[in-house]
């Protein structure tokens, strides 16, 4: 029915270009995003995400054949010809902490005007449960003129991509797949174990598909709820946590989930999909909430923590120099949605504190335009408190001693990764 396939993937971000990139291995595929510098970049062979190595794209842009290849586009017209659309575009939340169905609607609407007979639409953005079939698919009815489930058809491969990881890549991990009939589930199946060496999972719906990402996320951001929780009663006990949970992982069903800020694209947004469509249903939600209250105010407690320090040492606090290490959401990585550095940041200037930001991995103009906020280039001069938010392999073997203003200066580490012999706290 879909053979040969064409593929398209739409969205071209931390998700979708690796997986452009295996599909482009094996089958004639176009790579398709709407932002034309990135577009032009990936083209040059560079990929600022740092998810593909430029030698690996480069390789495959210049492997195109017949039947396989990857070319990269910005131009929907480029999408005509192909006959499986596999959606990769951000779902964010707005700020009621709603979801933002915008890219993903905007990405459907284009599509249904290029659906013919035959086809596949493939949603891997992270979405509530029903996401898919009640509002991605009126959509792509009313622009293509066609019906679901018997003119086209639909799936759900949530993704598992894991940012600035480089040993659990895309076909090492398995996949879920899910189809909007019994054959089309395993055409979609079928399609995916084709590259991914891990193998694949098929779900008995869409639903079901969708519902399995949603709780991933949730599960994992309520282990680190609680160990945040504990981070701040152990913090009034004068007692270390990463200790405490050194001692309890002896024990061999002991989860051993560690403290710390929960940002980016996933954990600290996908929640508030499930939380949402519970609500439409009219259950509200409360152990996954409460989860996400403690780990939205880690960042506020790790400033006023490094605050009270710096009172301590008899520090003046208005205009002390503070150097943040680290903005992305996580280490070795230069993605910065949703980081909760960015927290500490404001919170220590409007204590009234004097405070850089230094991350070489991410550009300083995408810092400015998300956050309004200037990175330096480089450490300069002297700290009063060093706070190393994000473990970066760079930051694992600065000498601290070097930056430091005094031996009244304070160095809190969020990560428990340095040396406990010249921090003075840490989460």
């Amino acid at each position: 029915m879909i053979t040969p396939h064409k593929i398209a993937v739409i969205g071209l971000g931390y998700v979708g270009l690796p997986l452009a990139i295996a599909f482009g291995r094996k089958y004639d595929t176009v790579g398709f995003d709407i932002n034309s510098k990135r577009v032009t970049a990936l083209n040059e062979g560079i990929d600022q995400t740092r998810q593909v190595p430029t030698h690996e794209l480069q390789e495959i842009l210049k492997k195109n054949g017949p039947n396989s290849g990857l070319t990269i586009s910005d131009e929907p017209s480029s999408l005509n010809k192909c006959n499986v659309y596999i959606i990769t575009v951000p779902t964010p939340i707005n700020q009621f902490k709603s979801p933002n169905l915008a890219p993903l609607l905007m990405a459907s609407e284009m599509i249904g005007k290029l659906l013919k007979v035959g086809d596949i639409v493939i949603y891997e953005s992270t979405v509530y449960p029903g996401c898919t079939e009640e509002d991605c698919v009126p959509v792509l009815e009313k622009f293509s003129g066609l019906v679901y489930n018997q003119d086209f058809f639909c799936g759900y491969s949530p993704e598992r991509i894991n940012p600035g990881d480089q040993v659990n890549t895309l076909s090492k991990i398995r996949k879920v797949t899910s189809g909007s009939n019994p054959q089309i589930a395993r055409v979609i199946d079928d399609l995916y174990k084709s590259i991914i060496i891990a193998g694949t999972y098929l779900a008995p719906s869409i639903k079901i598909a969708e519902a399995s990402k949603a709780i991933e996320n949730a599960q994992r951001d309520l282990n680190i709820s609680f160990m945040n929780e504990l981070a701040l009663i152990f913090d009034r006990m004068g007692i270390d946590t990463n200790e405490v949970i050194e001692a309890a992982s002896t024990k061999w069903n002991f989860l051993k989930f560690k403290p710390g800020l929960v940002g980016g694209h996933c954990i600290g947004v996908d929640p508030y999909y499930l939380v949402h469509k519970a609500e439409s249903h009219g259950y509200f939600p409360q152990v996954i909430l409460s989860g996400r209250r403690v780990n939205d105010q880690m960042g506020i407690f790790i400033a006023n923590k490094v605050v009270k320090l710096l009172i301590r040492n008899g520090h003046m606090i208005n205009g002390t120099r503070v150097l943040i290490l680290g903005l992305a959401f996580k280490e070795n990585c230069p993605d910065i949605r949703n980081t909760k550095v960015v927290d500490i940041y404001r919170e220590l200037i409007q204590l009234g504190l004097s405070v850089e930001v230094y991350d070489p991995l991410v550009q300083s103009a995408e810092s400015i335009e998300m956050y309004g906020l200037k990175l330096t280039a480089k450490p300069v001069g002297l700290y009063d408190a060093i706070i190393l938010a994000v473990a970066h392999d760079e930051f694992l073997t600065i000498d601290y001693e070097r930056l430091k203003k005094s031996q009244d200066s304070i160095i809190f580490d969020t990560k428990a990764v340095l040396d406990k012999k010249i921090v003075t706290a840490r989460l």
